[in-house]
């Protein structure tokens, strides 16, 4: 090689590696994401939102004290498979062309289709190392010995053949985490009820898992636990402590060895979904009742991550971000407030299913000391689908308009950059347990169906809770939330040039071609332009 040969390569090698510097410079200023997703959490579940609440959240409302906490957040769906798909891929279901359920047994394929951008990898195409540990619950393709895919229920979980089934082609791995321990439905209530680890079931199902066995407080909150096939050794009532030892292990696991690069990591509980099971340690811990109970465990897993946070010396620089999945199981929010004068649902009307506010209005809080200012609170309207374009404008990912076709930028919100009046999303969308369709726009608030979108209040036990329905013959609901936050005057018939631009407004973002919601062109904000906080 001649001298100047020599002298282009030395000059080479240095431009790589000073490119290479800067991105691994670039990625340590990133911070660490951690996103704690409950399930069936209600708004007025935490004491940070519900005074009366019938216990104290107290690691919550800590979190919401240094952070902020939004009190117009909603869940994309009112049940949890498509709110999950909604976190995971910054959509709503519609999107997807399928119906509107629940997974159980070897149900699928996924909700996240081959070529869906998901949350995960996005992040990791910034250099995050992803992991996610809980409920999975967005549908699994399974095999038979023939190769022919399974339907979902309880009886095909013994056809499945695992050889040819794992690893699962659609599965946390394939879909943007390096590392998954996850169930592949409900941890405690829709069987399939096994691990799946990194795409691979170290069990398989083999005995049928019978109820009686777990603990029934109060002779009553085993409800709704299903005797679906089960794997040796799984567990039910510490399901949750389980799930964030492996998230803690991740964390832990992460900062010795890469150090250099941020994590994100999803912590998908099942509390406080069905059955009501809390862990050895919290039974009476407060006077609530098992409920009572189960949602201080919930409270407690989150002081847990926030002291492992603090103890690693990474406090500062990490974001954490805690939101439900819907509103308040029927069952739950019904013997809560018989039981311990408790309302899950904050006061809203609906619960769980339901397309009125308390089926999809919960719980968002945020927070990262040495970014987010301590102790806002805001009105802005925002959904647990806008996680994904947040996330996205904190790391500096420029979004397709392909992509997250439902997720609006929340940080300036978070930053204080944006006050309440200036408003973020001028429209939202959320689907109730038929799939029906709600759209938000301002106060005004329009449902496409008529009754609930979810449950029955004609009989049982939700009878108590049925309104009069002023306008029987109405197909449709429009309601003014400023002037009626209870969904109690139907304006279906009083407001019909509101109701026709409802309408029309419903009918453009939920096209079958090209339908969104979000803006396109969207422009990240980047960790560049985030400033830190004055100690």
């Amino acid at each position: 090689m001649s001298l100047r040969g020599f002298l282009v390569a030395v000059l080479l090698a240095f431009v790589a590696f000073g490119l290479l510097c800067a991105a691994q410079s670039y990625a340590q200023a990133l911070p660490n994401i951690i996103v704690i997703y409950a399930d069936d959490l209600g708004y007025g579940d935490l004491s940070c939102y519900n005074p009366k609440a019938a216990y104290r959240t107290q690691r919550l409302d800590a979190m919401a004290a240094e952070g902020m906490r939004f009190t117009d957040a909603h869940s994309p769906s009112t049940i949890c498979s498509p709110s999950r798909y909604g976190l995971l891929s910054g959509q709503q279901l519609c999107r997807t062309g399928r119906g509107s359920r629940a997974f159980e047994g070897p149900g699928g394929p996924s909700y996240l289709a081959p070529g869906t951008l998901t949350i995960a990898e996005m992040l990791r195409r910034k250099g995050y190392r992803t992991g996610v540990f809980g409920k999975w619950h967005v549908g699994l393709t399974w095999r038979d010995a023939a190769g022919k895919q399974l339907a979902g229920g309880f009886e095909n979980a013994l056809l499945i053949d695992y050889a040819s089934s794992t690893p699962l082609v659609d599965g946390p791995n394939a879909r943007g985490f390096d590392e998954s321990f996850v169930t592949p439905n409900c941890p405690t209530t829709d069987p399939l009820y096994v691990y799946i680890e990194n795409g691979m079931v170290p069990v398989p199902a083999s005995r049928r898992h019978r109820s009686k066995t777990l603990p029934n407080p109060g002779g009553k909150w085993r409800w709704d636990n299903d005797e679906g096939w089960m794997a040796e050794g799984y567990r039910f009532v510490d399901a949750d402590l389980l799930f964030l030892d492996k998230t803690l292990a991740f964390i832990k696991d992460h900062r010795e060895k890469t150090p250099d690069k941020p994590f994100f990591v999803l912590l998908s509980t099942q509390v406080c979904h069905a059955p009501v099971l809390p862990a050895q340690g919290f039974e009476g811990a407060t006077k609530a009742g098992a409920r009572g109970d189960f949602v201080r465990e919930l409270d407690t897993i989150t002081g847990r991550v926030l002291d492992a946070v603090a103890e690693l010396g990474i406090d500062e620089d990490t974001l954490i971000l805690f939101n439900s999945d819907n509103g308040p199981e029927t069952l739950h929010a019904v013997w809560m407030r018989q039981d311990h004068d408790h309302d899950a649902a904050g006061g809203w009307r609906g619960m769980k299913r339901d397309g009125w506010e308390g089926g999809h209005r919960v719980p968002f809080l945020v927070r990262w000391p040495g970014r987010i200012p301590a102790g806002r609170v805001s009105t802005q309207m925002t959904s647990t689908t806008d996680i994904f374009a947040t996330l996205a404008s904190v790391v500096g990912h420029e979004l397709g308009d392909d992509d997250a076709v439902d997720s609006f930028d929340m940080l300036p919100v978070m930053l204080g950059q944006k006050s309440d009046d200036d408003a973020v999303r001028p429209h939202m969308l959320t689907q109730s347990f038929r799939g029906e369709f709600q759209v938000r726009q301002g106060q005004w608030k329009f449902l496409a169906h008529a009754g609930s979108g979810g449950n029955d209040y004609t009989k049982g036990v939700l009878k108590q809770y049925a309104l009069p329905e002023p306008e029987l013959e109405a197909p449709g609901q429009l309601y003014d939330l400023a002037n009626d936050p209870g969904e109690t005057r139907n304006l279906y018939f009083k407001e019909e040039e509101k109701r026709d631009a409802m309408q029309a407004l419903l009918a453009t973002l939920t096209k079958k071609e090209g339908g969104r919601s979000a803006p396109r062109a969207r422009k990240p904000i980047g960790i560049e332009n985030i400033p830190r906080l004055a100690k």
